[in-house]
């Protein structure tokens, strides 16, 4: 049973529809590349299926077991999250938070979790560091790394290397690889499209806010 699926989609952005009469599903451990112009509608997609955004017109229904709760999602930076006043050890700590529940504090298991990733990521030397203070790219991993906490069933993720140099983006593709293998679904905006046709199982082309081509690998 697919985790997401797109019924005749439609979304607006600033009053203006953007997105078109999209038809479009993610299954369990699908690895999904969404490519196009930038203006095609990408992340207005991404927003639409988080229900961040609702539907002008059609639907976005979720499968039985699924929620929001078992998703993460990693945006495009903006100016906002650039001058984050908090640490890097805060920023990725708070990728816990869904897993709280009726907890007013985070656990040991959830700090361990948070430094694994800080670990895996290259920034356990960074964790007092401010975040604001630091580099695009350094700045980028510190975001992966707080949507990796989540342990997400699905992660969405918006141009995850941008910002980053050319090692750092092939370790970070390398990650979200075995992420999937492990069995999480990957939904991820990129403009690298010799990337999508190696590595995903699933591309959808967008064109002026229309699906042009939506295959398997």
């Amino acid at each position: 049973m697919a985790l997401i699926t797109c019924v005749h989609a439609a979304f607006a952005y600033d009053g203006g529809v953007v997105i078109h009469d999209i038809d479009f599903s993610v299954e369990p451990g699908d690895m999904v590349c969404v490519t196009g112009e930038n203006g095609s509608g990408k992340t207005t997609l991404i927003k639409g299926m988080l229900r961040l955004i609702a539907p002008k017109a059609g639907s976005v229904v979720y499968g039985e077991g699924f929620s929001l709760r078992q998703a993460a999602y990693l945006p495009q930076q903006n100016a906002a999250q650039k001058d984050f006043p908090a640490s890097v050890e805060e920023i990725v700590l708070s990728g816990r938070i869904a897993h709280l529940g009726l907890r007013p504090f985070f656990t040991k298991a959830d700090k361990d979790i948070a430094r694994r990733n800080m670990e895996l990521l290259g920034i356990s030397n960074l964790r007092r560091a401010c975040f604001r203070e630091l580099s695009g790219g350094q700045q980028k991993r510190v975001l992966i790394a707080r949507a990796l906490c989540a342990q997400a069933r699905l992660l969405f993720l918006d141009e995850p290397a941008s910002g980053l140099d050319p090692q750092i983006t092939a370790e970070v593709y390398s990650l979200f690889e075995d992420l999937n293998r492990q069995g999480a679904a990957i939904v991820m905006v990129t403009h690298d499209p010799e990337y999508a046709h190696k590595r995903a199982k699933k591309i959808l082309r967008l064109c002026s806010g229309t699906a042009v081509g939506a295959q398997p690998e």
